[in-house]
């Protein structure tokens, strides 16, 4: 590959460090967080890495493959970081691949993501990076940011500053990709430079000023990043000195560790390093000064966003508006597909299954009312999922997320968690895997701890699709409402459980003050948007694609295995005769006291422990199967047929209260054991003790508080 075009001399990556044998030369994408590191990534790879206009979105390493001039490189996405001095597990990794890794596995080529509204906050980084054998180049982001600031980053004095080839780029549009491919492509055929000193001979001269549009003169060029840069409402950042760039201190002021390891005096690293960051600042930046310190549009927003009475108002505003929008606009969408699936589709099926003559045997009872029943059902949701994950991204790339942060941070702080572990949360209300694994953005193993056990209390999008389905069949004219007011029930069980532990189990934590960058508002791009979207809703289908089937698989045979004597020359059972009604109904006087002590209901409950999607998939393969008892011919039910069949169950079960047995079932749905994916994440993140501890307490709270509901709302 790229050995053709490498002088002899040089160690290339086509034979030294980032080349596995047999593989591509390894690039990878560092830099600190929020600054449009993953967004890079997917530009230039065409990845579908989940993206979000807030810190701590990325935790793991992404992969993809990026073709550049004349060669083609593996490409890493490494969790943000802003020193390599980790205080959070994703930074460990960071530091583990670029720094603690032996040469030989290193990157080939380390592309540093700089923000350029904060110059200085990324640059320590980047000055570490400079101290160690790495071929470097500096993608320069959010310059058009910048611009609306008053600042201009000139990246060819920035260069000449940090000695790394600087390219300017917009990372939310794809042709960003094609200079920095030119540069890494060339950067790759280079040899490995050595260790670059941390002393600076004298900066360059100072860029000329900018010119004052009032007509009162040039402003001086050079000085520090302006006070309205992103992330001052939540941090002392004036000076490069206090952001998130530094070294991390304990209280007496001291560094917590020399990152390059070459150094006898760590202080003394670290101050040389603060004064090589005035310089590149001083040297590259311009902004015009003794102009009115007027506040920014991301200023004046935020006056209200962030507001200690206002902002919840608006965060619980815009929620509401999500789910109304979501259940409004896309139930046209769900009512015709539903029509599709349960007309013409499984007409069609059931054609070809009589030609082939496979309509009465097991494979077109299968076909019929194991997949299109179970799956089908779900597939109906999909257009409201895509829709609800849809207007979050919007919210999300505006960069109002992260203020969501800092208006949570007293509830945040009366749990004993810093207002960051919010942020883990808010991925949880997609899908609570990738919450848990996002808990490691928190320094404290104790926070990560907490927060990993309160994740499975926010309720997932595999939730969503049943509270929009019980909803519909038991308060068709309230649905988004009611969807809402569970969203609201599952930040209450969060906020309950995490004071029950702290006051039990998790003691004593120690302070941790809020430091988050809050990013600029951009304009949502619709391309972003509809990308965020579908990497959402292809998990969706892909879990339904994968554990669905499988459980749908399994509940079709155990509803087709008689639990005793039937009658003669019957072929199958009927369907409340079966194994699977039998090992239901064996659970249903646990739920007697909340109102659905129903084996319908407790079946789908136990198949939801796998995945929550499941409850859907059994409920329509239980009553299609009942139905097709009395009709002789395999069928499949869309929502208006099982909603009838649902009421009259909770109706007979609840004794005439089906109102509040449904609500008793939406809380236990809600608070109640996580799928076995998130229980897996949640044993790779804090161990199979604390999941089991974890599995038993949501079970107590889940069965105590829907009990309380219907025991209330019965008499109410």
């Amino acid at each position: 590959m790229s050995g053709e075009r490498t002088p002899p001399e040089a160690l290339t990556c086509a034979a030294g460090a980032g080349t596995p044998r047999g593989a591509h030369p390894v690039v990878a994408f560092a830099g600190a967080p929020n600054v449009g590191k993953s967004t890079l990534f997917n530009a230039c790879t065409g990845a579908r890495r989940d993206t979000g206009n807030w810190p701590g979105t990325s935790v793991e390493v992404g992969h993809g493959s990026w073709a550049l001039p004349g060669m083609t490189v593996d490409v890493v996405d490494l969790p943000g970081a802003y020193s390599l001095t980790p205080l959070s597990p994703d930074e460990a990794l960071t530091r583990a691949l670029l720094r603690d890794a032996p040469p030989e596995e290193r990157p080939c080529c380390v592309v540093v993501v700089l923000d350029a509204t904060a110059l200085a906050r990324g640059l320590y980084l980047l000055a570490e990076l400079r101290e160690l054998p790495l071929r470097l180049v500096v993608a320069l982001t959010m310059s058009d940011v910048a611009h609306r600031r008053n600042l201009a980053v000139d990246a060819d004095r920035l260069s000449a500053a940090v000695g790394v080839p600087v390219v300017a780029v917009d990372p939310r549009r794809r042709d960003s990709a094609t200079a920095l491919g030119t540069v890494v492509a060339r950067a790759t055929g280079s040899a490995v430079p050595t260790q670059r000193p941390r002393a600076l001979s004298p900066p360059p001269a100072a860029p000329p000023s900018l010119p004052d549009p009032a007509g009162k003169g040039a402003a001086p060029g050079t000085g520090p990043v302006p006070r309205d840069a992103p992330g001052h409402a939540a941090r002392d950042d004036d000076h490069p000195e206090n952001t998130a760039g530094a070294p991390r201190r304990d209280p007496a002021g001291d560094p917590l560790g020399d990152t390059a390891g070459d150094a006898a005096d760590p202080l003394l690293a670290a101050d040389e390093r603060f004064t090589w960051i005035d310089r590149v600042v001083a040297s590259s930046v311009r902004h015009r000064t003794g102009l009115p310190d007027r506040p920014t549009r991301s200023d004046r927003i935020d006056q209200v966003a962030t507001s200690p009475v206002f902002g919840p108002v608006l965060f619980l505003a815009l929620m509401w508006a999500v789910f109304q929008i979501t259940t409004t606009v896309a139930r046209p969408l769900q009512e015709a597909l539903s029509w599709l699936l349960t007309g013409p589709v499984t007409d069609g099926v059931r054609q070809a299954l009589e030609r082939a003559d496979l309509a009465d045997g097991w494979v077109g009872r299968f076909l019929v009312e194991g997949l299109l029943s179970g799956v089908g059902m779900l597939l109906t949701f999909v257009p409201m999922m895509a829709l609800m994950f849809g207007l979050l991204a919007v919210l999300e790339d505006s960069g109002y997320m992260a203020r969501a942060a800092v208006v949570t941070d007293r509830v945040m702080r009366a749990l004993g968690l810093p207002g960051r572990a919010f942020l883990p949360l808010i991925v949880g209300f997609g899908c609570n895997v990738p919450a848990v694994a996002a808990t490691r953005v928190l320094g404290d193993a104790r926070h990560r701890l907490l927060t990993a056990l309160l994740v499975p209390f926010t309720s997932c999008s595999a939730r969503l699709a049943v509270y929009l389905l019980v909803a519909s069949i038991f308060f068709p004219d309230n649905t988004a409402s009611t969807v809402f007011i569970m969203y609201l029930l599952s930040l209450v069980f969060v906020v309950a459980a995490g004071r029950l532990l702290r006051s039990t189990l998790l003691r004593a934590f120690p302070p941790d003050p809020l430091v988050l960058d809050l990013p600029p508002y951009h304009l949502p791009v619709p391309r972003l948007v509809g990308q965020v979207a579908w990497v959402r809703v292809r998990g969706f289908l892909a879990t339904a694609s994968g554990i669905i089937v499988a459980a749908v698989a399994v509940v079709w045979v155990l509803q087709a295995v008689p639990a005793g004597p039937g009658p003669a020359g019957a072929d199958r059972p009927a369907v409340e005769n079966s194994v699977f009604a039998s090992v239901s109904r064996t659970l249903t006087p646990v739920f007697a006291p909340a109102g659905f002590g129903d084996w319908h209901a407790t079946g789908a409950l136990i198949t939801g422990f796998v995945a929550k999607e499941g409850v859907i998939s059994v409920w329509s393969q239980t009553y299609a199967a009942q139905q097709e008892d009395g009709s002789g011919q395999a069928r499949t039910v869309g929502p208006d047929e099982l909603a009838p069949a649902v009421r009259a169950d909770f109706t007979a079960a609840s004794n005439g209260h089906p109102a509040a047995a449904a609500w008793a079932f939406l809380v236990f749905l809600l608070a109640y054991t996580p799928c076995v994916a998130t229980l897996a994440a949640q044993r790779r993140e804090i161990g199979w003790r604390w999941t089991a501890f974890g599995v038993g307490m949501q079970l107590v709270l889940a069965w105590s508080v829907a009990v309380a509901v219907f025991q209330i709302g019965s008499r109410l």
